[in-house]
């Protein structure tokens, strides 16, 4: 695995969230990958050293990119110990570099994702002890280089994570609320929606505002990863080419558009969200695309004809249950009355509270927030009556 043809291509995995590969897929398509396709939470395709690195600035909706080593059946501890050791780690590694081993463990023998992960530390340190009488550190948090594990019904593919830090870091966060979305949560939630980018987008509970920076950098031609403080794990690697990586970043940079590309609105009814919000949008320096408003939805009215709406309401379990559902009414009722023209798209992990709506979806996406079960709930809310409704 990971060989490079003869034009420098070779296979590389996006990892991403449930139902988000799709999305995710384009986006590589986007970046003219070859080979593009999609599995389980993530997608493989093939590129260029350049196009790794492109990937790991663009994607705004991948969470890592690996680069694949080696793929074997581990029968047994002895065995995955064994085909480990097939791998030269010299190539790929110096003594003088920490590592780390991220394991995932799933319809296996193998039980425990730790235990794995420790077998193949072992192999890789013991191979360097055998050649050099010494080994290099482990170091779990800021390792410099980091090796991806998976296994599913004892396939194993080993990679080497190309990005480090994970890809939804996007490094614009100063300020968050109790439950901040994941940045590539909302950038998928976005890319859903369908939003042209050049039409009305309104968060009108905008919390720390995750959705409005997302869409405002899709808007704005931003690449997510521009605003990343930490280094990227391919910047560790022996083949590391700095003078490439440079040009990718530069031609980034080149590609923004600095005139305002799409009306982007924020609301939220606490002002202590909206001083959050504010911070994170000016660290990201769209304080001149971005408007934000201390209002309560439910006082709101549609700034133009058309759009998109995007929100993540409440549906912690904190909240009594009447008012949670009477919530989600009032939502349904101030979309039916003043958004008239406008796409809203819901995001919700509260299903019972969404029936409080009151209106009719038109589609509905599942997708997760970390362990809870949500939707996407579309609600298309047209003007006057629905003359050609069935």
């Amino acid at each position: 695995m990971a060989k490079s043809d003869s034009s420098g291509n070779f296979n590389m995995i996006a990892t991403t969230l449930a139902g988000l590969e799709e999305v995710l897929a384009e986006e590589l398509r986007a970046l003219d990958m070859d080979y593009v396709k999609v599995a389980n939470r993530a997608v493989t395709f093939s590129g260029s050293l350049r196009q790794l690195y492109e990937a790991n600035l663009w994607c705004r909706t991948a969470i890592r990119i690996l680069k694949p080593l080696r793929n074997f059946k581990a029968r047994d501890e002895k065995d995955l110990y064994n085909q480990v050791q097939k791998v030269n780690w010299s190539d790929y590694l110096g003594l003088e570099q920490t590592f780390a081993i991220d394991a995932v463990v799933s319809h296996s023998t193998f039980e425990h994702s730790l235990y794995v992960a420790q077998l193949t530390k072992d192999a890789i340190v013991d191979q360097f002890r055998k050649a050099t009488g010494e080994r290099p550190s482990v170091d779990r948090v800021r390792a410099d280089i980091r090796i991806n594990l998976h296994m599913h019904e004892n396939m194993v593919t080993l990679s080497l994570d190309a990005s480090g830090d994970s890809l939804h870091r996007r490094g614009y966060r100063l300020q968050t609320n109790v439950a901040p979305l994941n940045e590539v949560l909302a950038a998928g939630i976005i890319a859903l929606s369908g939003w042209d980018k050049k039409s009305t987008f309104i968060d009108p509970m905008c919390g720390s505002g995750t959705f409005l920076i997302e869409a405002a950098m899709m808007a704005q031609n931003i690449a997510p990863g521009i605003f990343r403080r930490d280094p990227y794990g391919f910047e560790n690697w022996k083949d590391y080419n700095k003078e490439l990586f440079e040009m990718v970043w530069r031609t980034a940079e080149a590609k923004e558009r600095r005139e305002p590309q799409a009306t982007i609105m924020g609301y939220d009814i606490d002002p202590d969200y909206i001083d959050a919000a504010y911070a994170n949008i000016e660290n990201a320096g769209l304080e001149n695309i971005i408007k934000l408003e201390e209002a309560d939805f439910f006082k709101t009215k549609a700034p133009s004809e058309a759009g998109v709406l995007v929100m993540n309401p409440p549906y912690n379990e904190r909240i009594v249950s009447d008012d949670i559902n009477l919530l989600y009414k009032q939502i349904g009722d101030t979309l039916k009355n003043n958004y008239q023209g406008f796409d809203a798209f819901v995001f919700t992990g509260n299903l019972d509270a969404a029936k409080h709506v009151g209106l009719r979806t038109s589609r509905r996406t599942p997708l997760y927030n970390g362990a809870i079960d949500c939707r996407l709930l579309k609600y298309e809310l047209y003007r006057g009556s629905r003359r050609n409704e069935e």
